[in-house]
């Protein structure tokens, strides 16, 4: 199977110091990305809730620029199908980077 094409924006969490000693995330930059969706699974999270949470199993490999590598910590959402998706976990695979997406980001 051929894999998708990637093109979107990946959302990094700046942080700050809000006031002395304590650090949170207060601002976000967005980057253009690149690369590759090597898988895209969709899952519905069956819960006592009315409404089911949809969760993402996918993978997207982007190209990493020396922003995304020196940063890959801070990457905290990726566009995918216009929504952003919470970014579970990052690895880095030069010159890419391999991100794995779990469910709808909440600012």
């Amino acid at each position: 199977i051929k894999n998708m094409r990637y093109y979107g924006k990946i959302g990094y969490g700046v942080s700050g110091e809000t006031t002395p000693g304590v650090w949170a995330v207060n601002s976000f930059v967005e980057k253009d990305a690149i690369g590759d969706v090597i898988k895209n699974i969709r899952k519905l999270d069956h819960s006592d809730k009315v409404n089911e949470d949809v969760n993402m199993s996918t993978i997207i490999s982007i190209v990493a620029d020396p922003y995304a590598i020196d940063h890959y910590l801070d990457i905290k959402y990726a566009e995918l199908d216009g929504k952003k998706w919470t970014v579970t976990s990052a690895e880095i695979q030069r010159p890419r980077i391999i991100l794995y997406l779990g469910g709808l980001y909440n600012v």
